[in-house]
């Protein structure tokens, strides 16, 4: 099990999207500032907007890759607030 997840920080008002397969573990990484040289090191701390399990690490690669290419705030809040876009990526993946 692996999951698409968007964080949010208020702080910066910026999304950041990853992949993960601990899901808990990553979040406090992030919050902790584990990344040194990482985009969510200067957040104080980042909230969880959207988790999204996959069957597989390649699935989540795909869909963090696609939403990072999107390079849209918008389609970002779009997902969020449907989440089943995803799935629908995925099953137009070929």
């Amino acid at each position: 099990m692996h999951y698409l997840y968007i964080l949010y920080s208020q702080k910066l008002n910026r999304f950041y999207t990853g992949e993960t397969s601990d899901l808990q573990a990553r979040l406090e990484m992030h919050n902790t500032h584990h990344f040194k040289k990482a985009f969510t090191k200067p957040a104080d701390v980042w909230t969880l907007k959207l988790k999204f399990e996959t069957r597989t690490r390649d699935e989540a690669r795909h869909l963090e890759l696609f939403i990072k290419r999107m390079k849209s705030r918008k389609f970002i809040e779009k997902i969020i607030h449907n989440p089943l876009i995803l799935a629908e990526i995925l099953a137009g993946r070929s």
